[in-house]
């Protein structure tokens, strides 16, 4: 019997809670069974739309899914960074013959500026383009640097003979441009970071909603295993092209990074149907709003205070503990005749924000001599290692800049076991979901930093005694018969530092920081990481300046290590960690959450 086919049109409107009106359409055929939607009106979410633009439904986007893609974009980048990274110094020392403290500046300069930009990239974000297409613009930016620095590594000039002299005395070594084509690759790259770092994790976070108890701890989750996920690229970053440089070619080391970058971003592009994204209101950026409340503030610096017995000026006040601190800031609350601003009377939300992000500040300065120390592991930790013997058996030597993965190795066996064994333990006792506050966490991951460092100090003491022991102290290319392993301690304890204090900075600053700065919060974290390396790159140049003696036939950091005094800067780190350590614990006693419900 001939069938008719006709089209049924199902048009349901669902209305959540903020009277947004979602419409499903479908057809089908006359045998077809009565449509029933996989979710209902409680399903969608007011604060997060699909890749159409319609309100996400909360059982089809986001949540581990969408976060896996992200991770694994994470893993890429992380593989490509720290394969520059961690090669760096030798590159520069070795290819480009520059002095170790000379080298050392450079490489701290560089990721100084590649964790500062991240501010920028994250202004944009949030202000402009928002996440999901600033991971797109960096990305691409990201691929040209790398694709840029392999191109200016493998140029002829680069591999001719120098036979221990000067690369100056050799004619057509190293000309001015490729040099000046080198770093501009270098500082590309660190400028398409800029973009990628703070989104990508952000972005990542904003695939939970905190407000529904189940995605709320899977959030808190969430820190652990990206990080988990970094760490794992940062390993095969360190371990699989450190050894492709020592054994290959210095084009096929930052060639292999530009083809991984080239895979994340089709990664990350083919997850776009499953994720959420944010909206963003109609209303001022929280640049302007949080601005506005420094200049009113400003233009009233003159009023008198708020009375008590003024009731009605009283009431302007939020009557809770955080408005207590910084109060200079209630005056923007008063009117000013005069301005020209939008808006008479600024809104006592508005002064909260603001004060939030002035709370911030002791944390994050607190935490920047670990940003110092941080340093030292892709600089001074690996120049160490060059010097020891590196054999494992008749033929294979470790790469110098390959025992950096060991401390990955450390960080994806620590954060599994903290997240599922630590953490639920802890929460026995003190009933946080997150077993113990975040700024606890960071604390014991700094306290972890000042005993590698003296560990480091301990060990290197032990490498000069050594090198005196066997007469190789005027010998600065022989190899110091004490094995590579004994700097694996520091290693190790720095990556279980790392996995303290690094995860719970990252948490620490998105959740603190107002919803529309998220980006801005991750890029807070990371830009301690790069103040902490320009302190660094400052403290290694006036070190090697001030300690610069004809006695010593050197500095501290003089390029002959055997001769120099790295124990004496790891002692000094140790100390300003130490100070840096206990002002972290008085800050962090008074500091005031900025959300009573986030998982602290």
């Amino acid at each position: 019997m001939p069938t008719t086919l006709h089209t049924l049109e199902l048009n349901k409107a669902m209305v959540n809670s903020s009277n947004t009106i979602v419409t499903v359409s479908t057809s089908c055929g006359p045998l077809c069974t009565p449509l029933v939607l996989p979710y209902d009106e409680g399903d969608t979410m007011a604060v997060a739309v699909d890749y159409k633009h319609n309100p996400a439904v909360r059982s089809k986007t986001g949540r581990w899914r969408s976060a896996a893609f992200i991770i694994g974009v994470e893993m890429a980048e992380r593989i490509a960074y720290y394969g520059i990274q961690c090669n760096l110094i030798t590159f520069l020392t070795g290819e480009l013959r520059q002095p170790t403290a000379t080298a050392a500046a450079n490489v701290n300069a560089w990721a100084g500026v590649a964790s500062l930009l991240p501010i920028c990239g994250a202004v944009i974000a949030d202000s402009y383009l928002g996440k999901y297409c600033t991971i797109i613009f960096a990305s691409l930016i990201y691929i040209l640097g790398l694709g840029l620095l392999t191109l200016s590594a493998m140029l002829p000039s680069l591999d001719c003979p120098t036979n221990g002299s000067s690369i100056k005395s050799v004619p057509g070594c190293l000309s001015h441009w490729q040099t000046m084509m080198f770093f501009g690759a270098l500082y590309l790259v660190a400028l398409g970071q800029g973009g990628h770092k703070p989104c990508v994790q952000a972005f990542g976070a904003d695939q939970f909603d905190g407000s529904d108890p189940e995605e709320s701890d899977a959030k808190s989750s969430f820190f652990n295993w990206w990080y988990f996920g970094l760490s794992s690229g940062a390993l095969l970053g360190t371990g699989v092209l450190s050894y492709v440089q020592d054994n290959l070619s210095w084009g096929l080391t930052f060639g292999l990074p530009c083809i991984v970058m080239v895979i994340a971003l089709l990664v990350f592009i083919l997850g776009t149907f499953t994720y959420r994204f944010i909206k963003i209101g109609e209303e001022q950026t929280p640049f302007l709003r949080i601005g506005r409340v420094f200049i009113r503030a400003a233009q009233n610096r003159h009023a008198k205070s708020f009375m008590p017995e003024d009731e009605a000026k009283t009431q302007l006040i939020n009557s809770h503990h955080g408005s207590r601190q910084f109060r200079f800031l209630d005056k923007a609350l008063l009117p000013w005749d005069n301005s020209k601003l939008p808006g008479t009377i600024t809104s006592k939300s508005e002064v909260e924000e603001a004060k939030s992000l002035l709370r911030l500040f002791p944390i994050w300065a607190t935490n920047l001599v670990f940003g110092i120390v941080f340093a030292q592991i892709s600089t001074f930790f690996t120049k160490q290692g060059v010097t020891l013997d590196r054999s494992i058996g008749p033929s294979f030597k470790i790469p110098a800049a390959g025992l950096q993965s060991f401390m990955g190795i450390f960080i994806i066996i620590f954060l599994p076991i903290y997240d599922c064994l630590l953490v639920p333990f802890a929460r026995r006792f003190t009933g946080k979901p997150s077993g113990i506050s975040v700024l606890q966490r960071i604390g014991i991951g700094l306290f972890i930093s000042i005993v590698s460092m003296v560990v480091a100090a301990i060990v290197e003491k032990r490498r000069l005694d050594t090198a005196l022991h066997y007469g190789l102290i005027d010998l600065p290319n022989a190899t110091i018969p004490m094995s590579i392993w004994w700097l694996l301690p520091q290693y190790a304890l720095f990556g279980i530092a790392d996995g303290f204090t690094i995860v719970g900075q990252q948490e620490f600053f998105y959740d603190q920081v107002p919803v529309e700065l998220r980006s801005v919060g991750i890029a807070l974290y990371l830009s301690a990481l790069g103040v902490g390396n320009f302190l660094s790159s400052i403290l290694v140049l006036l070190i090697d300046k001030l300690t610069t003696s004809d006695e010593m036939e050197g500095s501290w950091l003089t390029d002959n290590l055997n001769r120099a005094h790295l124990d004496y800067f790891y002692w000094l780190l140790a100390l300003l960690s130490t100070i840096g350590f206990l002002l972290f614990m008085y800050y962090s006693r008074t500091y005031l959450y900025t959300n009573t419900k986030v998982r602290m």
